[in-house]
């Protein structure tokens, strides 16, 4: 499957990938996976291909059936659905996870991964394998062990591009729910504000808020660019996906069947990786042409300015001692 920028830009109806292929049989076992993201993100291109390889190698006793953009509800709807055993399969942000299991949320700390080097070999290594025991022990989910790509974030306006602490000062930055996004912008002394992503777009459209941060694929997708003017390359955060499942409706498949979706996931997950690397890598110029203004800015500024606030600090004590040196083990020292 080659992937471009132009294909996965192209017209969702003309992306999607069948996911059930032996109609003549009925599947012993149905499994429903549901995220809030556009058909036409590198997330779903790959979990649609994921899924017929899935129905395939089992030989039709699975049918895994994908709900993009929300079908479902929302993050917070759908977290609630996979809790109560709705869906059985769910992709989120560790941030947003971070509700309910409150040390998901460390591979987020504002701007603590200075590259994807360090990103990968801490949630691939013992930061990632501390979160997916948190996860697994605080909560009915487990997380696949290849946590999914979302991207470095980066902070947009309709007014005037942010290129330093003080320009968010009081601007009402829409946010994902979770405490932890609120935290880090109070912290900059802006005004931040949580709305869920579908409501996003016409949040900005409306005024509501004046700005957003998300990474770029997301930005491009969700056409965000046609409502808001700046976009300010500030890396700030890190995100991924952690791909969720319900832990009982899990270990009901035969362990064949077990092996096949957890492979086909990690894979999954790694191709996805390198989809959003490269469609992100192209993207500043795509956007650009469509009249997006861009910038730089030096993250040891922000990063000095959420010290002095007492963020890191504050977040040390919160994620205790044992995850905070597993971070810094990647990081290097942040307090």
């Amino acid at each position: 499957m080659t992937l471009n920028r132009r294909t996965l830009l192209a017209s969702a109806g003309a992306l999607a990938v069948p996911t059930a292929v032996f109609a003549q049989a009925k599947a012993e076992f149905t499994l429903k996976y549901a995220n809030n993201l556009p058909l036409t993100h590198p997330m779903n291109q790959r979990a649609n291909e994921m899924a017929a390889k899935i129905n395939a190698e089992s030989k039709g006793r699975i049918d895994f059936k994908v709900f993009p953009n929300g079908q479902l509800g929302t993050d917070t709807d759908m977290l609630s659905q996979i809790r109560s055993g709705a869906i059985e399969f769910f992709t989120l942000s560790p941030l947003i996870l971070g509700t309910l299991v409150p040390s998901a949320q460390i591979s987020g700390v504002g701007f603590a991964f200075k590259d994807y080097n360090q990103v990968w070999a801490a949630m691939d290594g013992d930061l990632g394998a501390h979160v997916r025991k948190e996860i697994a022990g605080k909560s009915a989910m487990f997380a696949f062990e290849k946590i999914w790509d979302n991207g470095y974030r980066q902070m947009t306006s309709s007014s005037a591009a942010i290129t330093k602490p003080d320009d968010l000062k009081g601007m009402k930055m829409r946010v994902p729910p979770s405490p932890f996004w609120v935290s880090m912008f109070k912290a900059f002394e802006a005004s931040p504000a949580t709305i869920n992503f579908a409501e996003v777009y016409t949040a900005l459209q409306t005024k509501v808020v004046d700005g957003q941060e998300n990474p770029l694929a997301i930005i491009a997708t969700a056409k965000l660019n046609e409502v808001q003017k700046y976009c300010s390359l500030t890396n700030h955060m890190w995100d991924g996906f952690w791909f969720l499942g319900i832990k009982k409706a899990f270990e009901r498949l035969p362990a064949d069947l077990q092996e096949i979706v957890t492979r086909k996931v990690n894979a999954a997950g790694l191709l996805q990786r390198d989809d959003v690397r490269k469609l992100n890598d192209g993207l500043v110029a795509d956007l650009k042409a469509k009249g997006m203004l861009f910038n730089t800015t030096d993250a040891e500024v922000f990063r000095a300015k959420l010290r002095s606030a007492g963020f890191y600090a504050e977040w040390h004590k919160k994620f205790g001692d044992e995850a905070w040196a597993l971070l810094e083990k990647y990081t290097g020292k942040l307090v």
